[in-house]
């Protein structure tokens, strides 16, 4: 069984619930805005993906941030922001075990999750 973190109504965790249930993969959702993430966890994705996989540039929460904010320079740095603004993690990231990969990549999550 895998876990998938995200955003329920996020356009690209629908199209991972829909790949993962087209392949019959099983999974668990953790829905970072319900049940929020900790610390510990984000530490452990940034050590296996670095914390610039995490940390999304590109959507409205980022652009939303002060310059000052988006000065992010260090991994403490990161983590301090992604845990009061838990739109900023990339999604989707799943974890199989001590695997962890971020964001939707239909064939890379089918070599990994096969």
């Amino acid at each position: 069984m895998i876990t998938i973190y995200g955003i329920k109504n996020c356009d690209t965790m629908k199209k991972a619930f829909a790949w993962l249930d087209k392949e019959g993969i099983g999974y668990r959702f953790h829905d970072y805005k319900k049940e929020g993430v900790d610390s510990a966890r984000l530490t452990d994705w940034c050590k296996k993906v670095g914390w610039k996989t995490l940390v999304n540039t590109r959507g409205t929460t980022w652009r939303k941030l002060t310059p000052a904010e988006q000065a992010v320079s260090t991994q403490a740095d990161a983590i301090a922001l992604m845990l009061v603004n838990t739109s900023l993690i990339k999604r989707p990231v799943i974890e199989k075990g001590a695997q962890v990969h971020v964001g939707f990549d239909p064939d890379a999550l089918a070599k990994a999750l096969k």
